[in-house]
């Protein structure tokens, strides 16, 4: 009777000892990319020259994109107005479209904030970009 107990003790105190030393996975987040629907076409400060982009932005947590989507209008007035007027000379290098990037994120962050909160929102994505 003393050995089963014994084994039975050893059973329980093995397991608990190797859950415990298990490293429980990290719960990766939830995210998706929302696409702004349509595509950006806006007139640039040159004649007859503009610029079509396709912006995507990154949502951390599924409860956020309803809400971001709820403001799609304002985030779309938001770029309308940035990216308009622009001129060529300000997105022909790498360094220059990746500043517009980050500027588009800083507009949409501030949009968010001043309306609701910008919780969720992550970043933005340029998936296409056209200057002609």
């Amino acid at each position: 009777m003393r050995v089963v107990v014994l084994l039975l003790a050893l059973t329980i105190f093995t397991g608990l000892a190797h859950a415990e030393g298990e490293e429980q996975p990290e719960k990766i987040p939830d995210i998706a990319y929302l696409e702004m629907k349509p595509k950006f076409t806006v007139n640039l400060a040159e004649r007859r020259k503009y610029m079509m982009v396709n912006v995507q932005l990154l949502i951390e947590g599924d409860k956020y994109i309803e809400k971001v989507k709820k403001h799609m209008p304002l985030l779309r007035h938001e770029l309308i107005m940035l990216y308009s007027g622009m001129s060529v000379d300000d997105l022909q290098t790498m360094e220059q479209r990746e500043a517009l990037r980050l500027k588009t994120k800083r507009a949409i962050t501030d949009a968010l904030d001043k309306y609701d909160n910008s919780d969720g929102f992550r970043d933005v994505f340029f998936t296409e970009f056209l200057v002609n």
